[in-house]
């Protein structure tokens, strides 16, 4: 196990989150406050279209602010030249890839990008890292392989090997188990709490799949209608927050079993 002082590598003050058009603004979410330490497993929960994406989005850059700060190890995200933000922050999208003849290797050599690029070949310490980040995501027997000849969860991996690659103290994962079944969610779901562990990089991950994450993740981010919480899951059940997830008539939340249930007629 890798340790970590304790050290906030992100954080957010007074975070407004929306779109901006030129007559109006939109605003998502209000009064955002976070702050994440260095090695932990962030899960990020809240109902659809709460804000979750765009939250994600603006802490990595890829959308702007309506107001506040988002900084990473203090600084300034605004100051971040992409370049230089491609070196401490890796993003896994839920968008599908565009159709090529790249292979799994390749795929997760893009990840070395921010360091190098086409027309240089890959040096010793660039090979180093694309190995090591195949060998943590357990791919090793498919790095040959054609990348649409992939499955969900097999790609999910490689994407995830693709930001290893990248070796980023920071990656932001959003909804990485959408398009997969319970057993290769939960493969995911270990295999991110496992490199956290192995690697004392941070993890924020954006999903649904809530009796999982009160499991495995360290802490957690939840968008609600009235209000933001953060904390470990038992944090958040005193503060009765999960209870804000879901329609109470139709699922519960059971404390002493810290997991959702269905309500019996």
């Amino acid at each position: 196990m890798i340790n970590t002082e304790k050290h906030t590598v992100l954080q957010t003050e007074q975070l407004i989150i929306g779109y901006q058009s030129k007559k109006q603004q939109t605003v998502i979410a209000s009064d955002i406050n976070i702050a994440i330490e260095k090695g932990k497993f962030v899960a990020l929960l809240g109902k659809n279209g709460i804000g979750k994406s765009t939250l994600l989005r603006t802490l990595s850059k890829v959308q702007k602010p309506l107001k506040g700060l988002v900084k990473i190890n203090q600084k300034e995200l605004s100051s971040y030249s992409n370049q230089e933000l491609s070196t401490c922050l890796s993003l896994v999208l839920t968008e599908r890839l565009p159709l090529s003849q790249l292979t799994v290797f390749e795929l997760v050599a893009l990840g070395r990008q921010p360091y190098t690029n086409w027309i240089d070949k890959l040096t010793q310490e660039h090979l180093k890292k694309i190995l090591w980040a195949i060998e943590q995501t357990e791919i090793t027997h498919i790095k040959d392989k054609r990348f649409y000849e992939l499955s969900d969860g097999q790609l999910q991996r490689v994407l995830i090997a693709r930001a290893l690659a990248q070796d980023t103290e920071i990656i932001i994962l959003d909804e990485p188990t959408a398009h997969l079944d319970i057993h290769h969610t939960f493969k995911v779901f270990s295999l991110l709490k496992k490199l956290v562990k192995n690697t004392g990089k941070t993890i924020i991950i954006s999903t649904h799949e809530v009796n999982l994450a009160i499991q495995l993740a360290d802490e957690f981010i939840l968008l609600s209608e009235n209000q933001l919480y953060t904390g470990t899951s038992q944090e958040l059940i005193e503060q009765n927050a999960f209870e804000e997830l879901f329609p109470k008539e139709l699922i519960s939340f059971n404390k002493t079993l810290e997991q959702f249930v269905i309500k019996k007629n």
